[in-house]
């Protein structure tokens, strides 16, 4: 992010502005394709104050949901500070929201059976068919959006099909996120089973085999759990401790560095074996505000000094090349869009569910070409002032958000044939929380199949919360990773998509 982008003299309004300036022709283009040939010949209203009654036509603006739930600045300097302020809402969603559209005319507000059952949230460019009714209100009978954006693909892989079976010598990644180290109850033995199966330690024949394909690993946020101040007494005699000075800049006896470390000696064994990208999340040191800059390599010890150890912003774009290993397969080239689920978690407030799940809106921001659109209403970013960094310009080959409840996947599809008569797909993961659920999630770089990984320990969970014993039909002895006299049972299992 350049030095100009970090200042906050501008107003967030001039986000709004230029995300509408930059999608309006796309909206313009697919609303023209659909709508032109309709009966009744609507037209295109350049202003949404500007609609004429009772006139079929369609106006282009950008979404803003009223929501009485959702946040308020206002209503937070009015409150009295002396009582405690109310829970945050998990939902901002309610029967008494209205759902406006505005430019820089104005605002008018959407009505209609159509726009209830949409899926909509603020920041959304879209383009509205219908008609200015009696009192004011523009009755809406269709949307358009902007459409997924176009996708770069290289000669090599030209004709190729995602769904075609996958090869011995093809390579994969590993993404996890939620590693949450340092929480009370951290998956450490979890953790070191993921290290060992990485670096190909763990596990028989087949389980080496499949390691030994992983060509590196994707970190995708909340690596370290929420810093919480140490209880006083912890690191010996208060009096005494508060006559030493502080140590690196920080108080031993409020904060403890093993977190930390603990991440690091990790870290420090996975990428002796494979690079490894890391990304911020809401729960590590790093500043709240979208995007994300890279966590300081200062903090990670003797990891830092690797080559094939990366900190990436959040979100980011990477751009991995395969080369297989028979020279019957090409080589190509994946672009990957990762971020650490902020956007995501914040869209699925605005929205009921169900009928709405989070793939669903993962997918939505595909054909909107906006990642985080209720940037800077509910989410908070930079003002920036010459661009919105958020906007999709390319269509990704996977799309990847962590720190979900559960994993999930979709291959999206646009519908629409590009240039070179071929349509846009991208493969959309949900990776969940691996503190949790103890997922691992591998991609296949030439197919884009995908395939899922469990540490468990029998008896508890990722977060160390028992789990209710369930007997199965016909069960099967799981295999033992330690002696059985030095380590408890474990379980290493995976699944295939």
């Amino acid at each position: 992010m350049s030095t100009k982008d970090k200042s906050y003299k501008h107003q967030y309004s001039n986000i709004y502005f230029v995300r509408l300036r930059l999608l309006r022709k796309f909206v313009e283009e697919r609303a023209l394709e659909r709508w032109g040939n309709r009966q009744g010949s609507p037209i295109l209203v350049p202003r949404v104050l500007e609609v004429v009654k009772s006139r079929m036509c369609y106006i282009i603006g950008t979404v803003y949901m009223d929501m009485p739930l959702k946040p308020n600045v206002m209503e937070d300097i009015a409150r009295d500070h002396s009582i405690p302020p109310p829970p945050p809402n998990r939902k901002f969603h309610s029967n008494e929201d209205n759902v406006m559209l505005e430019d820089e005319s104005g605002r008018i507000r959407l009505v209609g059976d159509y726009v209830k059952n949409s899926r909509l949230v603020t920041g959304v460019i879209v383009g509205a068919l219908g008609a200015e009714t009696p009192n004011g209100d523009f009755e809406v009978v269709d949307l358009c959006y902007p459409g997924m954006a176009p996708q770069e693909q290289s000669e090599e892989e030209d004709g190729m099909d995602v769904d075609e079976e996958s090869s011995s010598s093809d390579s994969w990644i590993a993404v996890v996120s939620g590693l949450d180290v340092g929480s009370p109850s951290p998956p450490d033995a979890q953790i070191q089973m993921l290290v060992e199966y990485l670096t190909g330690e763990e596990g028989g024949v087949a389980e080496q085999v499949s390691a030994a394909q992983i060509s590196r690993l994707i970190i995708a946020g909340n690596s370290l759990a929420q810093i919480l101040p140490t209880p006083k007494g912890e690191s010996g005699d208060i009096e005494l401790s508060s006559k030493k000075s502080k140590r690196y800049g920080y108080d031993a006896t409020t904060f403890s560095p093993h977190p930390v470390l603990t991440l690091s000696n990790y870290l420090y064994d996975i990428a002796s074996a494979l690079p490894v990208h890391i990304l911020p999340g809401e729960s590590d040191p790093s500043g709240t505000i979208l995007p994300q800059q890279l966590l300081p390599k200062a903090m990670f010890g003797a990891v830092a000094k690797l080559p094939t150890f990366s900190c990436e912003t959040n979100p980011t774009y990477l751009r991995l090349g395969h080369q297989p290993e028979t020279s019957n397969l090409p080589s190509i080239e994946r672009t990957l869009l990762i971020n650490s689920g902020q956007p995501l978690d914040d869209m699925f407030k605005y929205l009921p569910s169900p009928p709405n799940t989070l793939l669903s809106i993962l997918e939505s921001t595909l054909k909107w070409r906006h990642m985080a659109p209720t940037a800077p209403d509910t989410l908070w970013c930079h003002p920036y002032f010459g661009g919105d960094p958020f906007i999709i310009k390319e269509t990704p080959d996977l799309y990847l958000v962590g720190n979900q409840r559960r994993f999930a996947t979709k291959i999206v599809v646009d519908q629409d044939q590009n240039r070179e008569g071929t349509k846009t797909r991208c493969r959309v993961v949900l990776v969940p929380e691996f503190s949790k659920t103890g997922v691992l999630v591998l991609i296949n770089m030439r197919t884009l199949d995908v395939k899922t990984v469990t540490f468990a320990v029998q008896g508890m969970t990722g977060a160390g919360e028992e789990v209710q014993q369930i007997k199965p039909e016909a069960p099967t002895p799981s295999p033992l990773l330690e002696p059985a006299s030095t380590a408890p049972k474990s379980s290493l299992s995976s699944e295939y998509m």
